[in-house]
């Protein structure tokens, strides 16, 4: 009884931590609008509030001394959300009438095109690989395994790189937008539950991780991993659905980009031993082949750039393949 109530603990926090930082992203995607940044370069800009779930929940875990749980979480909710949020997004194009207009044949009887800005490879997902690449360089050799301070603020500056290389490519010409009372209520609310959300979702993970008998690095990747990544899903079905196909499809890379940079930091100042290098070493293995696989699939294998259905397909494959690597090579060697 105590672990299912646990378990709704963490469905609650989880969505309200998202609640806050949904709320937080309005303002930023009016300052997009006004900056007149295309889609795939405002997705940089608006994954600063997008992110702040998982932000929140690593300085939570670095507070109460479970890093784990932050870096497997961090690390679990990048897996799943990319193939998850392709698959969304595409099957929101296929099944709203309204997306008809941007039905493409792939020529070759494979499916319709969900086309995307061809710019969403350069912008965003080159950065992002980039970033994967960095984050491997900085924690996986020997003289510097793991996570100290002067990593953190490498990917810090990684960070703001990536931001101003996105603001600087992907500009258009602005917009006028306002800004009302209540839209600033609603971010400083945004604050507080996202506060609330993260904490509790940290303090949910610990006791259910307890209760199952597992390591919190296997709880924060499989459990509040996965829990994390559900409301970017739902996020992205409504984004879809108005017809914003680039923005649904690369938001995601902006939040995970901001994910590795940022996110890191609370867990770099406190210092983080990698208690399970295996696990973590296939776990950023798989990151970088998702990115990889992402930005490849965009650019090829249709004659307009973005997903067709066996694209999504094979993304998913990968993330099934991590899943049986893991629980069939990497678990039962620890």
């Amino acid at each position: 009884m105590a672990l299912i109530l646990w378990i709704l603990v963490l469905l609650a926090a989880v969505w309200a931590a998202h609640w806050g930082a949904e709320h937080l992203a309005e303002p930023l995607k009016k300052l997009r609008k006004k900056w007149g940044l295309t889609g795939a370069a405002g997705g940089a800009l608006v994954a600063i509030a997008t992110t702040m779930p998982e932000i929140g929940i690593n300085i939570t875990s670095a507070v109460r001394g479970v890093v784990d749980i932050g870096l497997g979480a961090m690390l679990g909710a990048n897996i799943v959300a990319l193939p998850l949020t392709i698959t969304v997004a595409y099957a929101a194009f296929r099944t709203d009438s309204r997306t008809q207009h941007m039905e493409e044949s792939d020529g070759q009887g494979r499916g319709r095109v969900l086309r995307v800005e061809r710019e969403a490879v350069t912008v965003q997902a080159l950065p992002y690989l980039g970033i994967l690449l960095l984050v491997a360089l900085v924690t996986l050799p020997a003289p510097w395994r793991g996570l100290q301070p002067v990593d953190g603020w490498i990917m810090l500056a990684a960070y703001v790189a990536y931001l101003t290389q996105a603001v600087v490519r992907g500009r258009e010409e602005g917009e006028r937008v306002d800004w009302t009372k209540r839209e600033a209520w609603f971010a400083a609310a945004g604050v507080l539950v996202l506060a609330l959300g993260a904490y509790f979702t940290v303090l949910a993970t610990e006791n259910i991780v307890s209760g199952l008998g597992i390591s919190q690095l296997v709880g924060g990747l499989f459990i509040t991993g996965t829990m994390s990544a559900l409301p970017e899903a739902f996020a992205t079905w409504s984004v879809m659905r108005s017809g914003q196909s680039t923005a649904a499809t690369t938001t995601i890379i902006g939040d995970q980009a901001t994910t590795m940079t940022l996110a890191f930091l609370p867990l770099a100042l406190v210092t983080v031993q990698l208690q399970n290098l295996r696990l973590y070493s296939v776990s950023l293995a798989a990151l970088i082949l998702l990115a990889i696989a992402y930005g490849t699939l965009i650019r090829w294998g249709s004659p307009e750039p973005g997903f067709t259905r066996w694209k999504v397909f094979v993304l998913c494959v990968l993330f099934v393949g991590y899943v049986v690597v893991v629980f069939l090579w990497v678990l039962p060697a620890h």
